[in-house]
């Protein structure tokens, strides 16, 4: 009876597929979250008879054969790379990127990680960080003094300060870009790390080598779209309940088999 071990594996993968859409409602708020998608594939087949292989009887050659699939499984999960809404905050540093690319951060390790979450704070030494207090690379410092502080599209972070009239240039904001960026490897609190898949980091000034730009006062929405979500989740919960009663029908297949006599 293959068909239990079969829809074991299909139940495991609608259950894959529900614990990564129940991910992306939780983070249906989270600035700059990107959806991710449950991808699948299926497991070997059991050759009984090979396509292509003679008839013993008469010679002549079996057109398709009898393979027998062993069930499904995951392949990936993958991010769905689209940009959200983005929703003016007001706040001089708060940043969103219109179009590709992420900010680089980094960590306490001296590891550097990459994410599209720009809302920026100050520090006590006035350096702009992330949220959990990661620098933004390269590193800005507003002096204490400073009244506001402007950026353009470009990156340019400008200080203003009471006794001139001219802005000061602090520094300019870069911006990273991957060849794969669902090569990149989640590591939670909206960052992610370079690997093999994602391959090297080019980094540059926004607007350039297709790089996005910058908005200041905005940030950008999750993608996640609820409605897409609930209809996913209602199509695992049914995969998975035609996968239950696969069992439920094996084992009665099952259990009739030991009652003849």
């Amino acid at each position: 009876m293959r068909a239990l071990k079969i829809a074991a594996t299909g139940m495991s993968a609608q259950q894959l597929r529900v614990e990564t859409i129940s991910n992306n409602l939780a983070n249906m708020n989270t600035t700059a979250y990107n959806a991710r998608r449950a991808e699948f594939a299926d497991l070997h087949y059991q050759q009984v008879s090979r396509a292509g292989t003679v008839n013993a009887s008469d010679g002549t050659v079996l057109p398709t054969g009898v393979q027998v699939g062993l069930g499904v499984r995951p392949s990936a999960v993958s991010l769905y790379l689209k940009q959200g809404a983005l929703s003016q905050t007001g706040n001089d540093l708060d940043l969103a990127i219109d179009g590709n690319g992420y900010f680089e951060v980094t960590l306490p390790s001296g590891d550097t990680a990459y994410t599209r979450d720009g809302s920026f704070k100050r520090s006590a030494d006035g350096l702009i960080v992330t949220n959990d207090g990661y620098p933004v690379s390269p590193e800005i410092t507003v002096p204490d003094d400073a009244t506001s502080i402007s950026m353009n599209a470009a990156g340019e972070v400008y200080a203003y300060f009471s006794d001139s009239i001219e802005a000061e240039l602090l520094g300019q904001l870069t911006l990273s870009g991957f060849t794969n960026a669902k090569g990149l490897e989640a590591i939670g609190s909206n960052l992610f790390k370079q690997t093999e898949a994602s391959g090297a980091p080019t980094t540059t000034e926004p607007g350039s080598d297709g790089l996005g730009t910058l908005r200041q006062g905005y940030l950008e929405d999750s993608s996640v779209d609820a409605v897409r979500e609930i209809t996913e989740l209602i199509e695992a919960q049914r995969g998975y309940e035609m996968n239950s009663k696969v069992i439920s029908a094996v084992d009665q297949m099952m259990s009739a088999t030991t009652q003849v006599r």
